[in-house]
């Protein structure tokens, strides 16, 4: 016979409460925190990610449209603990020593920027040109003040342009001779200049991981490593993990994109909680630049991006 019984209903119902909100997606914490923002009374700090990820200023621009301050605060909040930003050499001294300080306050690090944005994309380092070579070094020297501004580490170089009437040999041994005259620029301050390989363009000289890797064992120097963008290296070669297991010791940064798209994890063929879970059993400590578009628009579609971490972070 079956009893009714108010009170033992209500005990089974917060139970099954209880349970459900132990299940509850990241999403909702996120959302959470997003709403903790507005009443500092309510406790919704989500979980940390066990992998530190760095997104771009005007990745959360809808959530946060109040500038850059807003900007950080609001990733902090989603529990980011890091940002990279190519162009930070061409922003104001007063907006790079705002961006360092408001970095120490919420307790975040600075990724990479671009060092020399200007001479990347034409013939460069692989000319052995005096004069490319010349304002290469000098793009260096400004990186120095510009990284001190916002306590970087790190920063992103690409040499150029392939060149077809000089043998490969050749722009190599140009490259090397310029990274090694960089080097000298950072490693009294503790800076490390990362060598990106690209597929933007079949035009550009450093493509793919073992080559960047070869130039980085010739260079011999703490300050200059790779930059593996799995994005990138997806697309040009593939055999994402066994690629990084042979570069491994050379890697010093990693920049995420999933492909076709170049958008948010789970939006493409790649991966990525087995690629973040095997970085994470190899060790990684260091940052893992959100280099990508976001696949939908407005506040939503930002939202979507943060739980397509929390997804791909739940290894």
């Amino acid at each position: 016979m079956l009893i009714f019984n108010p009170e033992k209903i209500k005990i089974m119902e917060r139970r099954s409460f209880i349970k459900a909100g132990t299940l509850t997606s990241a999403s909702v914490l996120v959302s959470g925190s997003l709403q903790a923002r507005d009443n500092p009374k309510k406790n919704a700090t989500p979980a940390p990610f066990k992998l530190n990820y760095a997104p771009h200023f005007g990745m959360f621009k809808n959530n946060a449209p109040k500038g850059i301050q807003d900007e950080l605060k609001f990733m902090a909040d989603n529990g980011f603990k890091s940002i990279e930003d190519n162009g930070m050499p061409g922003r104001s001294v007063s907006d790079q020593e705002l961006i360092g300080s408001t970095l120490q306050k919420l307790g975040m690090s600075m990724g990479v920027f671009v060092v020399n944005g200007d001479t990347a994309w034409k013939p460069s380092l692989t000319t052995g040109d005096t004069g490319l070579k010349d304002q290469f070094l000098t793009a260096c020297k400004n990186a120095v003040e510009v990284a001190k501004r916002v306590n970087a580490k790190w920063m992103t170089v690409v040499p150029g342009f392939y060149q077809r009437n000089l043998p490969i040999g050749i722009q190599t041994a140009n490259v090397i001779d310029c990274l090694r005259r960089a080097s000298e620029i950072f490693e009294p301050h503790g800076l490390v200049m990362v060598l990106e390989p690209l597929s933007d363009t079949p035009d550009l000289f450093l493509r793919h991981s073992d080559q960047t890797y070869m130039i980085c064992k010739a260079v011999k120097s703490p300050a200059c490593k790779i930059l593996f963008d799995i994005y990138h290296m997806q697309k040009n070669e593939g055999m994402v993990i066994p690629n990084i297991d042979l570069t491994w010791d050379e890697i010093a940064y990693i920049q995420i994109g999933d492909n076709p798209g170049r958008n948010e994890p789970g939006t493409g063929e790649v991966n990525y909680k087995n690629i973040f879970k095997h970085i994470y059993n190899k060790g990684y400590k260091g940052i893992l630049g959100m280099e990508h578009g976001n696949s939908k628009q407005g506040k939503e579609g930002e939202m979507a991006v943060i739980e397509a971490y929390r997804q791909a972070d739940s290894f």
